[in-house]
């Protein structure tokens, strides 16, 4: 007779970013983030933070499968998380129901997660606004999800059109969120710290009066340009 699969398979070992690595993305814009890694790493513009307000994060990336119409992966998160760290649960976009309630964020929150983000559904707003943790999602349903697995815990997945790996450092604010690739994190912070200056510059610029930067006034005085009248 065939084995049944296993309905989990966790992964807690996996290589973490330094604490202080991690800290050069706090309080980063998730544009300045995708600016710095090349115009790329925003997650499906669908998943958005519930409710009103900035939600500001940023922290380490668990990721879970939770497969469509089930939550098991989530709850096991619980288990392998590490305080600052951010669940990330994909559900494949399955919105026919949440994968997570009040309780569940509830006890991430107590669990030290910074964040939970999913390509999924989420239900109880009230209840999750007043936990106050920082919950993404791409939508709200009230039907609930079964806890039978099978899913992962702490293995490579693809949420909202991006791939995520155990480790990444994630960022997310009012536009979305953001992955940071682990190995990529520590020249993305040093030209994050390039583009903050850049955007500071030019705003105060803009504040000031500036109608059209230089760099389009010198395109548009060139011959890589062709009058039409």
């Amino acid at each position: 007779m065939i084995k049944d699969p296993p309905s989990l398979r966790i992964r807690r070992n996996f290589p973490r970013p330094p604490a202080e690595l991690v800290m050069a993305f706090a309080g980063a814009m998730t544009g300045h983030v995708v600016d710095a890694q090349g115009g790329s790493g925003a997650l499906d513009w669908r998943i958005k933070p519930l409710g009103s307000g900035n939600h500001g994060f940023c922290g380490v990336a668990l990721t879970c499968d939770c497969g469509p119409a089930d939550n098991l992966a989530l709850f096991a998160a619980l288990d392998a998380a590490q305080p600052g760290d951010v669940i990330m649960a994909a559900t494949g976009g399955h919105m026919g129901c949440a994968v997570a309630g009040d309780l569940l964020v509830g006890m991430a929150s107590n669990c030290g997660v910074a964040a939970i983000v999913t390509d999924g559904a989420v239900r109880d707003i009230s209840g999750i606004l007043g936990v106050g943790l920082p919950v993404f999602c791409a939508g709200v349903c009230a039907n609930s999800p079964a806890r039978n697995g099978p899913g992962t815990v702490g293995r490579p997945i693809v949420l909202g059109g991006v791939a995520v790996t155990s480790g990444d450092i994630i960022v997310g604010d009012a536009d979305g969120v953001v992955v940071v690739p682990i190995q990529q994190a520590a020249h993305v912070a040093r030209q994050l710290a390039a583009v903050r200056s850049a955007e500071a510059s030019l705003e105060s610029e803009v504040k000031a009066g500036l109608r059209i930067p230089d760099f389009i006034v010198q395109l548009l005085l060139s011959d890589r340009v062709e009058s039409l009248d």
